[in-house]
């Protein structure tokens, strides 16, 4: 494991030069294990720049190499992206397969994709990141012209057609990503279906966010009662999953948990995921969920919100959740308190939970409850046929009836709806004061 930290990068204040490059450094080891591999070593290094050959130096990659003799490793792993060549030129001086941070994350995310979208999204990405990187190397690439022009002259056996195979594995990835994206398009419009038809019962929608392992797939399972995997290593949850929940006011409203942030996120991965991030776009309330037992949860939450500037809904309501507290001392959490108590006066503060052991939910239940955006009910006098049953039942389940009788084969209701329900349903189509097609039928 090869990390780096720069001179001239702008650091956050109270950190040494070169310390955010180690903890940068120290989450790339959570990942590789993440990803089931041992680590042998790691090597840190500080330079003004980049070098443009092979990132870290001659002198700096020599003792990579003898670091991997010495522990006859299989893989190296730079905690920054590679360009090609700089990938490239380390393997011929280390003889020995190099990986950059990008690859890492994606390797994670193909073996935690379980849908069929999440697999068609990785595999977008990485075809993304590889194509760049396709080079020529031996005969087999037929990189010698032919017609015995330029060097090729007098030399039998070796011309040929060009870089003939590098041009045709080019083609082929084009061609599979042209494929994937018109799946990917499928997907979308197929979760834009499902979507539509959640919305025909209208229910505001919840989004847990956060930095990736911050607890959110063991809140939300304390906040739905589901059954979603939970597991400490990174991007253990890839795939969204929605639950539908009930707040103390009685309001139903969806949850939906969504895949882990990181710092760095590869911009095609990020791109290649916004079918799945449209969950966090589409909600009227996101949680942005910490790990409050991590000592550096202040900065993980600022690459949250530049994640969420990234998805344009930096504006969106918000709750920030202190997930973990089981794990704090009771001085650190008094201390915690007395902190959201100062900033209480402005926007609420944050909120103290764990989701392992439960402390803390029911708060969190009455603040979403507060903060999700109002739905009045409106008083309507409505004359439904008793084959709608399908209304009648959600009238009955996110209403109020106030009274009812029954008039022939149609039920006669003074009741008081959500707005969205009367909006969105058309059930002025059964207000008394017209006549309903359906009921002429």
């Amino acid at each position: 494991m090869v990390g780096l930290g720069w001179k001239r990068i702008r650091r956050l204040p109270g950190l040494p030069l070169g310390e955010q490059g180690r903890e940068s450094l120290e989450e790339l080891v959570e990942l590789a294990k993440s990803a089931g591999a041992e680590i042998a070593s790691t090597i840190f290094q500080i330079r003004d720049a980049p070098d443009p050959a092979t990132l870290v130096g001659r002198g700096k990659l020599d003792e990579i190499r003898a670091e991997t003799i010495a522990h006859d490793a299989a893989l190296i792993i730079f905690d920054c992206d590679l360009s090609p060549v700089q990938q490239r030129n380390i393997e011929e001086v280390t003889e020995c397969r190099v990986i950059d941070r990008t690859q890492l994350i994606l390797d994670i995310f193909a073996r935690h994709a379980r849908s069929r979208e999440g697999q068609l999204q990785v595999e977008l990405a990485q075809l993304n990141y590889l194509l760049p990187r396709l080079t020529g190397k031996g005969s087999s690439m037929s990189r010698l012209g032919g017609k015995g022009g330029g060097g090729a002259a007098g030399r039998i056996g070796v011309r040929g057609p060009g870089e003939k195979k590098l041009e045709t594995d080019r083609r082929r990835i084009r061609d599979r990503v042209s494929k994937i994206q018109a799946g990917i398009e499928n997907v979308r419009k197929q979760r834009a279906l499902r979507r539509e038809a959640r919305n025909s019962v209208p229910l505001g929608t919840i989004a847990l966010v956060g930095y990736t392992n911050a607890g959110k797939s063991t809140l939300f399972n304390a906040l739905s009662r589901a059954e979603v995997f939970v597991s400490s290593r990174m991007f253990a949850t890839l795939d969204p999953t929605i639950r539908a929940l009930r707040l103390p006011s009685n309001r139903r409203v969806l949850v939906s948990d969504t895949v882990g942030f990181i710092r760095d996120l590869p911009k095609p991965l990020l791109a290649a995921f916004r079918a799945t991030l449209e969950e966090v776009q589409e909600a009227a309330l996101i949680l942005h969920v910490s790990d409050v037992s991590n000592p550096r949860h202040c900065e993980l939450e600022e690459e949250v919100d530049k994640i969420l500037r990234d998805l344009g809904v930096s504006d969106r309501q918000k709750l920030h959740v202190l997930n973990k507290v089981d794990r704090l001392e009771p001085d650190e959490k008094q201390a915690i308190v007395r902190a959201g108590n100062r900033k209480s006066r402005t926007d609420g503060g944050p909120i103290l939970v764990s989701g392992m052991t439960g402390e803390g939910i029911d708060d969190l239940l009455r603040r979403m409850d507060a903060e999700m955006p109002t739905d009045p009910l409106v008083p309507l006098s409505l004359r439904i046929p008793m084959a709608e049953g399908r209304t009648l039942a959600l009238i009955h389940a996110l209403g109020r009836v106030l009274h009812s009788r029954i008039d022939e084969h149609e039920m006669l209701l003074d009741a008081e709806v959500p707005q969205s329900i009367a909006r969105r349903l058309h059930l002025s189509e059964f207000t008394e004061k017209g006549t309903s097609r359906r009921a002429a039928t």
